[in-house]
């Protein structure tokens, strides 16, 4: 048997072809529903997300839902998501989205401009251990790393450009600058190669998804927390709350901290590495206006807030921009992200003063003429994302060899954090996982 400890996308998806190749599995999550970080929350005509806010899927993932049957259930981001908008200088501006409003725009300044054509010729190399926002200073400007790459990893990996090593987040770069010298001509030769992804959800949240895997899943605990992990000469040792295991192939799915926990008693080491994985805390607010209060059209996918800014959060999601349904026809909803590595302090205010902040930011933003919002809501995540700093390299080198004592890694600390990164991982653990039991029969 394989156990799978963790209930994520990831634990699931590799449980759900796991038994669609006939290997017996179990998988075992401590909580009460699965899907990890993916939640959707529904109250009445009102559908937030209190995880991720959409997924980036291509031609081969759709193509995988599609055999999950849920290709009904998708919704794809309206074409205004399209527009994507950074604070600077007191407003929301959009970002440049093509070479001709990148010349003729306002939104960089002409030093940036000539950084960007000189980049073709800039014969320097990265070097070892580099982050991303030296990698995009040395290669083109700081204003570029302040006003485009730090807004993007605060809110897209709760990071701080200057600890995420390039080499474990955007390693494509570097293959750009060695392969063809530049970084933009790699772009420019490798245009439509990686094939066309769209931004979606589902109609009910993205939660659909865990929720449809799990329900087909013949082996799923939940409520059942593995509280011990230990080798045997022959297998492995389970102690869950329902009973004890054996299971010749364990594959972690869980979070960092709890890895480590099961791993202190057979591989300390590893264990001690991975409690100094850096997950910073986000919190998530969600506010509801009438769409006569708000004077900003909101024609895109949201707005992202640079530190250099000193902005409250971290950027807002026009969520009501991007897909029908998620709150009454009459109204908008914001989701606000507070907090990440940039501004780890703005969460540790009580919950009634990050609510007033973010009311008050959003006033200011977008026009709205208000005294509270009409609804909203607040999650906090503790140990958000693991950050992908110089932390992590470590682990990913002693993860391998975990591999020959039948004890394997699927989680979003691993060689991957996106969601259709942990499915496309799940899916090749499990093919890599079948042939090793048909070949052992």
């Amino acid at each position: 048997m394989i156990a799978i400890i963790g209930a994520g996308i990831s634990g699931l998806t590799l449980a759900h072809e796991l038994q669609k190749n006939h290997i017996p599995y179990r998988l075992f999550d401590r909580g009460s529903e699965p899907g990890g970080v993916m939640r959707s929350r529904r109250e009445g005509e009102y559908l937030v997300e209190i995880g991720p806010n959409t997924l980036l899927g291509d031609a081969d993932l759709l193509s995988w839902l599609d055999q999950l049957e849920l290709t009904p259930e998708i919704q794809f981001a309206k074409p205004v998501s399209k527009a994507r908008f950074i604070y600077r200088d007191g407003a929301y501006r959009q970002l440049p989205s093509g070479p001709l409003s990148l010349i003729f725009g306002q939104f960089f300044s002409w030093e940036t401009k000539k950084a960007l054509w000189r980049e073709r010729s800039n014969r320097t190399v990265s070097p070892p251990g580099e982050t991303l926002g030296d990698f995009i200073r040395r290669r083109f400007s700081s204003e570029l790393a302040d006003y485009v790459l730090a807004p993007f990893v605060a809110g897209t990996y709760a990071g701080d450009p200057d600890r995420l090593l390039v080499s474990e987040t955007f390693s494509m770069l570097l293959e750009y600058e060695k392969n063809y010298g530049s970084v933009l001509k790699g772009f420019m030769k490798n245009a439509g190669s990686a094939g066309r992804r769209q931004a979606f959800t589902f109609r009910d949240g993205l939660q659909t998804l865990p929720r449809t895997l799990a329900a087909q899943l013949e082996a799923l605990n939940l409520n059942d927390p593995v509280t011990r992990l230990t080798k045997t000469e022959t297998d492995w040792r389970l102690e869950a709350q329902s009973g004890s295991y054996s299971a010749d192939t364990v594959v972690l799915a869980c979070e960092a901290e709890a890895a480590a926990n099961l791993l202190d008693p057979t591989r300390p080491e590893v264990a001690t590495l991975l409690r100094q994985i850096d997950y910073p805390p986000m919190t998530a607010v969600h506010s509801v206006y009438k769409r006569a209060e708000v004077q900003h059209p909101l024609n895109g996918f949201g707005g992202l807030n640079p530190r250099v800014e000193g902005r409250f959060a971290a950027g807002h999601i026009w969520n009501s921009s991007l897909f029908d349904g998620r709150c009454p026809a009459d109204e908008v909803l914001f989701t606000s992200f507070v907090g990440g590595r940039q501004n780890a302090d703005h969460v540790q205010h009580p919950d009634d003063v990050i609510r007033q902040r973010v009311h008050q930011e959003l006033v200011q933003a977008f026009g709205i003429q208000a005294s509270a919002p009409r609804r909203q809501w607040l999650s906090r995540w503790e140990r958000a994302i693991p950050q992908y700093d110089a932390r992590i390299v470590p682990v990913q080198e002693h993860v391998p060899g975990l591999e020959s004592e039948g004890l394997y890694v699927c989680a979003n600390w691993y060689r991957g954090l996106s969601l259709p990164d942990c499915i496309r991982k799940a899916r090749t653990l499990a093919t890599q996982l079948a042939k090793l039991k048909i070949a052992e029969n």
